[in-house]
């Protein structure tokens, strides 16, 4: 045990007994530098770094530490250079400080600190509508999904009756996608600075299928292949998941981004997957082994959002620059570095930064929405502006057009789910998606 100072009040020194954290300290060195090689799709000598449990089983070479003993540990032995090859594999060494933290856990007794996660079997309670960061209607057309707190609701597509309230694990659920048959509903989300997690739902039971906790921060852009066999998603700690969808399993992670990925999209055929990131480039990626194959777009702005035409490998991107792009996921010539050769078109400006993008199911329509208040539609063919939706006073963060494209779902910062006519833009019903509390009601809360 070691004393460190901290500094409290009026530059008063107070000195603290404190261990090094295994879920503070040392998780996240072994997630930046070691889980590349070292998770349950790759684990390169049979060893997981993924967990504490699996770090405990340790690999081909035997466990990877032992309580109080950093010179008889192996993790420190690898990552000192003192056993050869020197770990990370490939990479630069490890500066001496995170070697020193990996040391001084071990030193004190390498404790297993990670929060318990529990699932409360109540209902979350709301005294004021959360903010809405996904939603999207069944494959029937008769059901809308919409985000909660630790939770997913599901209305009548008109949103006269709450029929269903899926708790999870997750404090927040970022993005939503429904298998073509409907039977599975996909959510990504997390816990901030805590874990990311992929929730696999049966929505017409309300059963939960299959869970998996990824990373050390919340998860982005969950979706599922056409053919419902995989699950991508992106992360803040510049990566992409892909996972089975049958069994949740991770296959494989990729680690081409430089910032946050916060959508992805697969292709037509399930054959490969875009993802778009805050360093400006949306990716193609083989999606049957992870391979990186080429940048589709030319790096212009932070992206945040992506959609794919219904039946075409077109997709729409929209960011920090505000301008919704359209590209082709196939070069129609050699690629050249920095070259726009796949750009379809160009849309117009909008007032602020795109959250949110949707195209509608008869590929006639993209909806673009985000920190403006108006959701504005766009003909894809043409480039020009058909309606704009109003109603927002700002942060849009979620749009979905129903499946016979008739109508347009939104939701955002005031926690309310309007939904248009997509043809004329015309509001047909808003509603809170979540229960108030009658004591907020009575004491004069938010409804």
């Amino acid at each position: 045990m070691r004393l460190i100072p901290i500094y409290f009040f009026v530059n008063s020194l107070v000195l603290l007994a404190a261990d090094t954290s295994y879920f503070k300290d040392v998780r996240p060195i072994l997630q930046k530098q070691c889980q590349g090689c070292h998770q349950p799709s790759m684990k390169s000598s049979d060893l997981d770094l993924t967990s504490f449990v699996a770090l405990g089983q340790g690999g081909k070479h035997g466990p990877a530490f032992s309580p109080g003993k950093p010179d008889d540990s192996l993790i420190v032995k690898y990552v000192n250079g003192s056993l050869q090859p020197r770990m990370p594999l490939g990479l630069p060494a490890l500066p001496p400080e995170q070697v020193a933290v990996i040391r001084n856990w071990i030193i004190d007794g390498a404790k297993d600190d990670t929060p318990l996660t529990t699932i409360s079997n109540k209902p979350s309670v709301y005294i004021q509508p959360p903010v809405i960061t996904a939603l999207r209607f069944s494959p029937d057309g008769a059901q809308l999904a919409v985000s909660g707190n630790r939770e997913i609701l599901i209305h009548k597509a008109d949103g006269s009756a709450l029929l269903h309230r899926l708790s999870g694990k997750a404090e927040r659920i970022l993005s939503l996608a429904y298998s073509k048959d409907g039977n599975l509903l996909i959510a990504g989300g997390g816990t901030p600075a805590q874990f990311g997690e992929v929730q696999i739902w049966n929505p017409k039971s309300g059963e939960m299928l299959r869970s998996a906790t990824l990373t050390t921060d919340t998860v982005f852009g969950a979706s599922l292949s056409p053919d419902a066999s995989k699950i991508a998603v992106g992360c803040a700690d510049n990566t992409v998941h892909v996972l089975d969808a049958a069994t949740g399993k991770e296959l494989y992670k990729i680690g081409n981004h430089e910032n946050w990925v916060l959508a992805t999209v697969f292709g037509a055929d399930s054959k490969r997957l875009v993802s778009a990131s805050r360093d400006n480039a949306a990716k193609l990626i083989d999606a049957s082994s992870g391979a990186f194959l080429e940048n589709i777009n030319l790096l212009r702005g932070e992206l945040t959002s992506i959609a794919r035409h219904p039946s075409k490998d077109l997709v729409v991107l929209g960011g920090a620059e505000r301008y919704p792009y359209i590209y082709l996921m196939d070069r129609p010539k050699n690629m050249k570095i920095a070259d726009d050769t796949t750009l379809v078109r160009k849309m117009e400006r909008q007032d602020g930064a795109i959250f949110a993008l949707d195209w509608s199911p008869d590929g006639k329509r993209i909806a673009v929405a985000g920190a403006a208040p108006d959701v504005n539609l766009y003909d894809p063919d043409t480039g020009l502006k058909l309606a704009s939706c109003t109603g927002h006073a700002a942060g849009i963060y979620s749009a979905a057009f129903s499946p016979d494209g008739a109508k347009l779902a939104t939701g955002g910062f005031d926690g309310k789910v309007r939904i248009y006519d997509a043809a004329s833009c015309r509001l047909l019903t808003s509603f809170v998606p979540v229960p108030i509390s009658a004591a907020a009601l009575t004491a004069g809360g938010t409804q």
